[in-house]
């Protein structure tokens, strides 16, 4: 989601744009590298404007500084490009520093403005400092920026030198050169994923240019044109959607660790696993069992495994941010997330509809037949047909065939008179479907 007006100062501060969860938004080829709680910002050049940056959490990446209010205020997040920092000045320990909260000041453009971070927390001060230098003195920004330069004197290379390259051989043009230089990029790709896969080490290297390059062929599927009838073709489509859903899964970019994050680890961890889960659970009819989803976020974040204890801890502090899903557990003891628009009366209606189809009155339905109406994993629709049975609902069997549920017609039968046949209502519909299978 975005934030709201700047409070920039001079142009140098600059919105910052944050996910439902209050997570960074990060950048093509932007990593995060370090995160501090408690932190306030001044300034002497204009104190009015800091009035309000008090008590925020304090991002550092390799391209960016970003502030984010710990709570609901007049703040608002928003990040100091790295690029605009002309100095930092050394921190200097003396006996007065030891009564004082940690600081760094540094000069930032335009208009030259002297910043103060003022560290109220207990993180860890001298290994962000240590990261700040690192990350100013990388100038990972500068790269991107001469690769950007390098591609556009490309293109317009092209354009101006008409059918001859520098060489003066023809260049390849129109249909014939766009297959070309597809199969170029393709060459390129297929080396790539060679050399990736030599050995471990070689797998790492390359696991950033690897997702680069997933988001990058993604990107392409999503802006591909349909057919030039009109009309897709329904296997072509769902290649396509197959390919994005298996995208999507090979990584996180940046995730976050017990080194970046210090004190506020399972914090963060919580809100990028809350960002991380939404499209799994659209994936999963709003519903997702707590094993299979520490499989998922494992796998897609690569070498940095968690335990899980720290997913556990990850998914209570749920309760105490605002993101939009939350930990369930069903009374048979199984933990699963969901979102907290997930309705658990569209869920019974849907049963409901479902066990009192003619075919249904008859055979019952098990785990697996639920689990093709509602679009959510067997062990999900059974816990969803427990719940429907303890609410009067359904009706349990047990036979050699297994479980089988059905509906419950004993609030409908007339204690009074148990045998009046009803030719209404759910039961005059059960005897009608018996009736049928009588014949």
């Amino acid at each position: 989601m975005a934030s709201g007006s700047s409070i920039g100062v001079g142009g140098l501060f600059e919105n910052a744009e944050v996910t439902t969860s209050g997570r960074p938004v990060l950048r093509r080829n932007e990593v995060e590298c370090f995160l501090l709680s408690s932190v306030d910002l001044d300034s002497e050049d204009d104190p009015p404007r800091f009035t309000a940056l008090k008590s925020g959490n304090l991002i550092l990446t390799t391209h960016r500084l970003i502030w984010i209010p710990s709570q609901s205020n007049e703040a608002v997040p928003f990040f100091i490009p790295l690029s605009a920092i002309t100095h930092i000045f050394s921190h200097k320990k003396s006996i007065k520093s030891m009564f004082h909260s940690p600081r760094i000041r540094f000069q930032a453009d335009p208009g030259s403005v002297f910043v103060t971070i003022v560290f109220r927390g207990k993180g860890d001060f001298d290994g962000f400092l240590t990261k700040f230098w690192e990350c100013w003195r990388g100038r990972a920004w500068e790269e991107e920026e001469k690769s950007e330069s390098e591609t556009s004197r490309s293109g317009a290379g092209t354009v101006a030198q008409g059918l001859y390259g520098n060489d003066g051989t023809v260049r390849m043009v129109g249909l014939a050169g766009i297959l070309r230089k597809e199969q170029e990029q393709w060459e390129s790709t297929d080396k790539s994923l060679q050399d990736a896969f030599q050995d471990l080490n070689a797998l790492m290297s390359k696991a950033k240019e690897m997702v680069s390059l997933a988001e990058k062929m993604r990107q392409k599927l999503l802006s591909a044109p349909s057919s030039q009838n009109g009309s897709t073709d329904d296997e072509e489509m769902g290649s396509k959607e197959e390919m994005q859903q298996w995208m999507l899964s090979v990584g996180i970019i940046s995730p976050v660790t017990k080194e970046s994050a210090g004190a506020l680890y399972h914090q963060e961890l919580s809100r990028q696993l809350a960002d991380f889960v939404r499209i799994r659970l659209e994936q999963a009819g709003g519903m997702i069992s707590l094993t299979d989803m520490y499989y998922h976020f494992n796998r897609a974040r690569g070498t940095e495994l968690i335990s899980p204890d720290d997913l556990w801890k990850a998914c209570t502090l749920w309760e105490k941010v605002d993101v939009p899903v939350m930990l369930r557990k069903f009374d048979s003891g199984v933990m699963v997330i969901q979102n907290k628009s997930h309705s658990d009366e569209e869920v019974m209606s849907r049963i409901r509809m479902l066990v009192t189809k003619t075919e249904t009155l008859r055979t019952g339905v098990t785990a697996s037949d639920a689990a093709l109406t509602l679009k959510i994993a067997p062990a999900m629709a059974k816990e969803h047909l427990l719940t429907a049975e303890t609410k009067g609902l359904l009706c349990r069997d047990m036979s050699p065939d297994g479980l089988r549920f059905y509906f419950n017609l004993f609030p409908e039968i007339d204690p009074t008179n148990l045998h009046l046949v009803k030719d209404f209502g759910t039961y005059g519909e059960w005897v009608k479907a018996t009736s049928l299978l009588a014949v």
